[in-house]
């Protein structure tokens, strides 16, 4: 268990109601620092709510948020200074430049004066906005303004950087970009990624929890969701194949089915796993094994699964 300074936030039975609408229902959520946590769910899951109040600009109809330790709805100046917040659309001056957008957002984080040049300059370098100072916002790509936009979140060296769904509309450049950069501030912040893209994810955090109806569904590390995907079949393949029906004879395969790609998957019997018995019949029957793993689903399936058993539930 960390200890209690290491964590940054912290929400308990964080619940929210739109009438009789239930857009978030007693939601438990702790942030270490250096994580990078991700907040995972379709369009509707209640990510966007839950981030609104996580940052203090949504008012929770039950339940508790603390920053740092700082209650954030008992003392809400105190624990926002140590947030920093990109909402899903970037709150930007497009008529602004780079430079003078970051030092109006340094006076309202109250950065002091005499800090606030190289609090913009080493900001700038971070998001790799060095030559982009002088530059109107409203002429940056959309992949530059998502820089601008996390550089204002990260200005005041917040402890909690919070981001709204940061790669939306970028090209596949870009995304790796912001990617890379998101990851680089899990080193010095504790950072919560909220998105509906499954792989991205699966590519930057240290922990996610999946969202579904405004419930938490899955909880767990990257290594846990990535063991969560792997299922009881087995996917082989071999230099000169058997057929389907000499697979199935082996002791504990159920079944066989062809694939795409000269391979198969074998389906095997509850509690039994083929796999030595597999190895062996391609050695004695000379079928020339070249792969013999583990079946993983796609991320897709896997939240498709969740979502399933929870509705169920």
């Amino acid at each position: 268990m960390p200890e209690t300074t290491d964590i940054t936030l912290s929400a308990h039975h964080l619940t929210r109601r739109y009438g009789n609408a239930l857009a978030v229902a007693d939601l438990d959520l702790e942030l270490k620092r250096g994580e990078v946590l991700g907040l995972l769910g379709p369009n509707g899951a209640g990510k966007t709510t839950t981030m609104q109040m996580l940052t203090g600009n949504l008012a929770p109809s039950s339940g508790s948020v603390s920053i740092c330790g700082i209650d954030l709805l008992e003392k809400p100046r105190l624990a926002k200074a140590k947030i920093g917040y990109l909402p899903e659309t970037p709150p930007l001056y497009r008529e602004l430049t780079v430079d003078e957008f970051l030092t109006f957002c340094g006076r309202l984080h109250r950065v002091p004066r005499g800090e606030l040049p190289q609090a913009v300059k080493q900001t700038k370098a971070r998001c790799g906005l060095n030559d982009m100072g002088r530059r109107l916002i409203a002429h940056l790509s959309k992949g530059y303004q998502q820089r601008v936009g996390i550089a204002q979140a990260i200005l005041h060296q917040p402890d909690v950087v919070i981001l709204d769904e940061p790669t939306v509309g970028l090209d596949p450049n870009q995304i790796r970009e912001i990617r890379a950069l998101i990851r680089e501030l899990g080193g010095n912040h504790s950072v919560i990624l909220s998105t509906h893209i499954l792989p991205e994810v699966e590519a930057i955090c240290d922990r996610v929890q999946i969202m579904h109806r405004g419930k938490i569904v899955f909880a767990d590390s990257i290594d846990g969701l990535r063991r969560s995907r792997q299922t009881e079949n087995l996917v082989v393949s071999f230099m000169r194949p058997p057929t389907l029906e000499a697979l199935k004879a082996i002791p504990g395969v159920k079944d066989a089915q062809a694939m795409e790609g000269n391979l198969i998957r074998v389906r095997c019997e509850q509690d039994v796993h083929p796999a030595e018995a597999i190895t062996r019949a391609a050695s004695d029957n000379d079928w020339g094994l070249t792969q013999l793993s583990p079946e993983h689903t796609s991320l897709e399936d896997v939240f498709a699964q969740l979502t399933r058993q929870e509705a169920a539930a």
